[in-house]
This record gives C-alpha cells, sequence and structure tokens, in this order.
C-alpha cells in the first residue's frame, strides 16, 4: 500500500479532488509493481497531478527519472505550470526539453552542428593545452633563473612543444568550421546556468534568452545539465523515434529501465507512432542522389546508378500514368497519393521498377549504393571538419539507397503499406513524387518502449475502450482507470437529436439540409452566448456557416484549413453572440478549452468519420488482420474508424463546462446517436461505442424539442442576460 503522507508532499495544492487520491494511490501501487496504467480522466479529474505526484515520489525513492510527454502545445504549458507549483512545495530538478531545431541560434542541421562541437573541442582544447604548456613555461623560467641545471633544458623543449600547439590551434581556428556559441558553453559559466535552471522551471524560450544574451548554445546548454534529474517534459517524437529516444536516454544518464514514461492526449499516441513508423523518399531526392553519383569517380556510382535511376524512372511513370484528364493540372501544394498497392502481387512501382531494372541483380547493386553512400558521407563530414566546406554536405545516395532497399525488403510485410503520393513544388510550379512505407501497426513503434522502460501511465479523457488501446499500442495487462466528469451534473445536459443521419450520400439532400440547418439555428438562438459546431469536414463547416449567415443573429465564424486558427479562435471567445463552425479533424476539438461564456453549447454535427482514403483502408485491413477472428473486416473498421472517431466526438464535445461552476449544453446532431438508433438501424448506430455513464446522459430528442429542451435549461441556470428568446 503506497503511504498516502510521503506522495503528498509533491502535491502543490490543500486537497486533491474526489477521485484524485485515489487515482495517485493505484498509480503509486502500479508503479512499485512495475505495470502500465491506463488512465482515462475527463475534465476536472486532475489528470496530470494524479499521475506526476505519485511518478515523482517512487521516482525519488527507487532513484528514477519521470518523462511527462504530450503533443498538444497547450498541455505542454499546463505541464509546466504543474512542475513550477511542484517544485515551490517540494524542490524538483525539472528540464522542459524542445528540439534541436527551435532552440538552435545559428540554424544548422544535426551532422553539420555534430562537426562544428567536434571542432570546437579540439579548439578548446587545444588553446588549453597551450595555457598549461605556457604556465610550465614559465614555471621552468623562474627555476633555470635560479641556477637549476636541467630546468633551462625542459623549458626548450616546453617551448617548441608550444610552438607545435600555437600552430595547430591557429590552424583549427582559421580553418576549420567551429561554433563561437558551443565554444562559450566550454569555457563559460557552465554552473551559473545550472543554478538558474534548476532555481525554478525554465521554458525553452527562457534557456534560449538566457543562452543568447551570452552568445552561449542554449540547446547544448540543457542537453548536458539533464543528468539525473527528476522531471522532463518533452515531446513525443523524443520517446516514439527509436533513434531519438536512445540519444535522449543517455542524455539522462539512465537506463531505459530507470526511466518512468508518462503520456498525456495518449489518444494521439496511435497516429504519432504510425507516423514515426513511416519512411518516405521523394523525387528530389533521388535527382540530388543521381547529380551526387554523376560527379563521383568511384566504379561504384555506376552500379549505384543503375538501380537509383530505374527506381526514380519507376516513381515519375506510376504517378503520371495515374493523371486523368486534367488532373496533372490540379495538383496543389499538399500531398496528393496515387493508389499502388495490389491485392494479389506487388505494387505497381515495384512492378515498374523490375521491368525496367537491368542489370546483375538490384540487390547487389544496392549493397554497392549503400556501401558508396556511406563512405561519401563520411567524406563529407570530414570535409567539413577541416574547413574545407562551408556547410555540412548531406549524402543523398545513402537516403535514397536505404529507402530502395528497405522497400524492396519490406514491401509484402504484413502492416506495411506502400504509397506514392504527388504534389506541386511552387517554386518551379513542377509536380513531382513520393514514395512511402507507410506502417499501419503503431505498436511496432510502441510495444518496445513499453517494454524497455520500467513503467508508463497513458492518460486522456478518451482512451476506452482499454482493450483496444491494449491491442493497438501492445501493452501487455495494464492497469486501467476510468473517472467520469466530476462536475455537477444538474449543470449540464446532453442531447442526442434525431435529425437525419448525415451519412456522405445524403448531405447534399435538400430536405436533410433543412432539417439540419433548422436544428442548428434554433442551438444557436437558444444559447446565451457563444456556440461551438464541429462537423464532419471542412466543406460541411462552409455549407452550414453559410446557410446560418442568413437565420441567425449570431456572428458566424468559419474555420478554415491552412488558416492560424489561434486569431480565429480568439476573435469568437472575445465575441458574446458568435457561432463558430470548423472540422472535427481540426486544430480546435481537442487541447483548447472554451471556458465559461467562451461557448455555452457545443454542436457535433453528424458522425464525422474521416475520409476513407487507400490508407484509411489498409489500416482496417491491417487492424481486422491483427486484432479480428479470421481478419474479419467488421473488426478493423472498429478499430481503425468507429472508435478513433467517437474519441474525436468525445473530445470535442468536452470542448465546454471546465470547472464546477460552468454549465452548458452538448448536442450531438445525428439518429446515429440515439437510444432508438440501436433497434432501428443496427450496425449504424454508434451509441454504444461512448462509454456507459456517457450513454447515461445522452437524452433523446426530436428537432422541434431541441428549442424547448435548451430554454428551459438555460432558464434553470440564469444563463440569459434579460428576457429569453420565444420559441
Amino acid at each position: 500500500m503506497a503511504d498516502t503522507d510521503a506522495y503528498m508532499r509533491f502535491f502543490p495544492y490543500d486537497t486533491p479532488y474526489a477521485n484524485q487520491d485515489s487515482a495517485m494511490t493505484r498509480i503509486h501501487t502500479s508503479l512499485e509493481r512495475g505495470q502500465d496504467v491506463l488512465f482515462e480522466g475527463a475534465c476536472g479529474t486532475g489528470k496530470t497531478l494524479s499521475a506526476l505526484v505519485p511518478a515523482l515520489e517512487y521516482a525519488r525513492e527507487a532513484d528514477k527519472t519521470v518523462v511527462i510527454t504530450t503533443d498538444v502545445h497547450q498541455q505542454m504549458r499546463q505541464f509546466v505550470a504543474e512542475a513550477r507549483a511542484i517544485t515551490r512545495q517540494e524542490p524538483i530538478r525539472a528540464v522542459v526539453f524542445r528540439g534541436k531545431a527551435s532552440m538552435c541560434h545559428i540554424d544548422v542541421g544535426y551532422e553539420e552542428c555534430q562537426v562544428l562541437r567536434d571542432n570546437t573541442r579540439e579548439l578548446v582544447d587545444t588553446r588549453r593545452e597551450a595555457a598549461e604548456l605556457r604556465e610550465r613555461e614559465r614555471e621552468l623560467l623562474a627555476q633555470a633563473q635560479t641556477g637549476e641545471a636541467d630546468a633551462a633544458e625542459a623549458r626548450q623543449a616546453v617551448v617548441d612543444e608550444l610552438e607545435t600547439v600555437e600552430e595547430r590551434a591557429t590552424a583549427i581556428s582559421e580553418e576549420k568550421n567551429v561554433c563561437d556559441h558551443y565554444r562559450n558553453n566550454l569555457t563559460g559559466d557552465v554552473e551559473g546556468f545550472r543554478s538558474w535552471l534548476f532555481d525554478d522551471v525554465r521554458t525553452p524560450d527562457d534557456v534560449y534568452d538566457y543562452a543568447h544574451e551570452r552568445t552561449m548554445c542554449g540547446y547544448e546548454l540543457l542537453k548536458e545539465s539533464m543528468e539525473g534529474v527528476d522531471l522532463v517534459v518533452c515531446n513525443y517524437h523524443h520517446l516514439l523515434d527509436p533513434n531519438i529516444r536512445e540519444q535522449f536516454f543517455r542524455w539522462l544518464g539512465r537506463e531505459p529501465e530507470d526511466v518512468i514514461t508518462v503520456f498525456d492526449e495518449a489518444h494521439n499516441v496511435e497516429g504519432a507512432a504510425r507516423d514515426h513508423a513511416t519512411r518516405t523518399l521523394t523525387e528530389q531526392t533521388l535527382d540530388a542522389a543521381l547529380e551526387e553519383l554523376a560527379e563521383s569517380d568511384d566504379s561504384r556510382a555506376e552500379r549505384a546508378e543503375n538501380v537509383l535511376r530505374p527506381f526514380r524512372n519507376a516513381l515519375v511513370e506510376t504517378y503520371e500514368d495515374s493523371f486523368g484528364f486534367g488532373e496533372r493540372e490540379r495538383v496543389g501544394d499538399d500531398w496528393v497519393d496515387v493508389t499502388v498497392a495490389n491485392e494479389d502481387r506487388r505494387d505497381d512501382l515495384t512492378l515498374t521498377f523490375l521491368q525496367l531494372y537491368s542489370g546483375p541483380g538490384y540487390k547487389t547493386d544496392l549493397e554497392a549504393a549503400v556501401t558508396l553512400g556511406s563512405d561519401l558521407d563520411d567524406a563529407y563530414e570530414e570535409a567539413y571538419k577541416n574547413g574545407e566546406a562551408t556547410t555540412r554536405q548531406e549524402c543523398q545516395t545513402l537516403q535514397a539507397a536505404a529507402f530502395v532497399g528497405a522497400w524492396m525488403r519490406e514491401g509484402t510485410d504484413e502492416g506495411l503499406y506502400p504509397v506514392a503520393s504527388v504534389r506541386r513544388d511552387q517554386s518551379t510550379d513542377e509536380v513531382y513524387g513520393r514514395a512511402e512505407v507507410y506502417n499501419c501497426i503503431p505498436q511496432d513503434v510502441t510495444r518496445d518502449l513499453f517494454e524497455e522502460v520500467h513503467a508508463t501511465v497513458l492518460m486522456s479523457a478518451t482512451l476506452r475502450p482499454f482493450n483496444v488501446t491494449n491491442d493497438v499500442l501492445g501493452l501487455t495487462e495494464p492497469v486501467t482507470m476510468a473517472f467520469g466528469l466530476q462536475f455537477p451534473p444538474e449543470r449540464r445536459r446532453t442531447y442526442a437529436v434525431s435529425t437525419p443521419a448525415l451519412f456522405a450520400s445524403a448531405r447534399n439532400d435538400a430536405e436533410v439540409q433543412e432539417t439540419v440547418g433548422s436544428t442548428l439555428a434554433d442551438a444557436v438562438e437558444f444559447t446565451p452566448g457563444n456556440t461551438l459546431v464541429f462537423t464532419p469536414n471542412y466543406a460541411e463547416a462552409e455549407r452550414y456557416a453559410t446557410r446560418l449567415r442568413g437565420e441567425t443573429d449570431a456572428t458566424v465564424y468559419l474555420d478554415e484549413p491552412g488558416v492560424r486558427a489561434e486569431d480565429l479562435r480568439q476573435r469568437f471567445t472575445d465575441d458574446e453572440n458568435g457561432v463558430l463552425f470548423t472540422s472535427l479533424w481540426g486544430t480546435l476539438s481537442e487541447g483548447v478549452s472554451f471556458d465559461g461564456d467562451d461557448a455555452r453549447t457545443v454542436v457535433v454535427l453528424g458522425v464525422p468519420y474521416p475520409h476513407l482514403d487507400d490508407r484509411a483502408e489498409a489500416v482496417q485491413e491491417a487492424y481486422g488482420e491483427a486484432f479480428g477472428r479470421k481478419g474479419e473486416r467488421e473488426a478493423g473498421w472498429r478499430y481503425a474508424v468507429e472508435i478513433p472517431t467517437v474519441r474525436k466526438t468525445r473530445q470535442a464535445i468536452g470542448r465546454v463546462i471546465r470547472s464546477p461552476e460552468d454549465f452548458g449544453v452538448r448536442i450531438l446532431l445525428d439518429e446515429r446517436y440515439t437510444a432508438k438508433s440501436k433497434g432501428e438501424m443496427g450496425k449504424y448506430s454508434v451509441r454504444d461505442t461512448f462509454p456507459p455513464e456517457e450513454r447515461d446522459e445522452m437524452l433523446d430528442l426530436s428537432p422541434e424539442k431541441l428549442k424547448f429542451a435548451m430554454l428551459n435549461f438555460y432558464q434553470d441556470m440564469d444563463g440569459y442576460d434579460g428576457e429569453p428568446p420565444q420559441p
């Protein structure tokens, strides 16, 4: 049993929430046993502290480090605030870590930075050696002046060595590339930085500014100060990318089994892990590799070209053949997939490559390409290190050959899906392609992580069904806990409104649009304040935003793809009678709070399934094979589409009612959410995909009764300022 008094020293407030103490006890016990935890908690559960407090206590007992991670910027700020509150009560050493790209003062890549640091370290060491020799020379001079017989001869030997060392230092300084910022790290007041760093919880921006004022490298200062800290706050990729993770743990000075990981917004881990497991190669990289080979006089260059050129030509031929009339001209800035996979044979790109390839065997030619690429990469590094090049050149041959090898090896592996895609280069107005090995099964990334660290806590407001999360992420018998919304139930209503099912085939139906549009207008009119509307996609958001502009006095705001949403959100929340339309799959459906008057009513329009492209079909098939009985497709649909969609819906309706004093209405506008749909619509009903306590709160309403229900509720809450609207 956990010692409550022990871990409460890290709790920064007077009293935990009702379920917070229970959650902390169970998590502490689980960590003692080395068990993973799935922790679902609605807004108001206090998930962050429920995980952090017992994790920090156990880590201090067992000499481990806690790493808490998220992919949502607002949550990162919340972690910093909680860590600052903790350290004012029980001092901890905490680091908030961000990637090098956003912290570098001179904007160079990783490989280039490594060379700069090696050269700079060599220069500093050489100058330090010269300083030691000068000191020794002075000592011997003093001894020689007192008449010591051997001192003069020893001094001359030191003078000769000093001259050599100073010449080497001058050569490094003049001929090799070095970094002044990193040199000041090696020679400056590093202990002063560490004292400042751990005096509070500093953000990466704080570190950047501190270092910039002193012409130091904040990223390297931070990296070299992480060893043995109590807490690290970071982004997903520091843990989900296997190569970065290995380095990251090395910076911590910890073996993986000495790390406790905490994932916030853990329903996003599935997609993030899939992205980290996916490999890509662009036509531009292939072209650069062929140019590189043309300039090489190495005998292996011809063999490398013999395999890379047909792959490049196969990629171009594949996407060019996919274009129908006028489609090439319509290609824009975003990547558009080209179908290449086949059910009964290798993909079209591979088949075209094999037809175009002529040689003794692509495997031997690929081996020659990889070895040549490795040698060229070493030569580029040496040239930059020695000052023969002003930038650290990347070896395109190595990148291209490694990818083609993986494509040919893994093209038939279960769970991997070959993809080609195209986009337009805005600088040249030319269309170019990309090949991609898309990994459908995220546990290929996450399972190894969960097995190697001491334990992991995954927390989110939408992790259920737990068995699906276990399967998809590769967890083995985790401890599970779920806490519903802790705020007073009488201060909220959740209505499942029986408007016609907004199937894709029905969206253009005039009668459906009329029913949905008028019901939305009622929802907006009877909301005392702002209304937030989530739709299946941006096109539907625009459709109903345009319709409501003529049917409501509220200011209509429309979120659009590619437009900065934060500015729009600010204008909307500054309003007192607005309605904001956005896509459920946009940036406003999670990680963003609409507190109090910011939004009183939230509407989810339809069951907003994502666009089912070839990738989504591949994930369904892979999930069906992996998790269904005999590869049943229904399991693939449930795992890959229905459950993620309902999770996004649950996230969306959780954007409002963010405190015990708050009140509001959540509307699910589609008959598939209603209780009666279970009997009338069969497999199309999604009501049972919601957790039981959330289903219990969902009240079925007909469209025409929604305004009366909202009027009664908001009047009970004294929500209307002045006379309420008339139904």
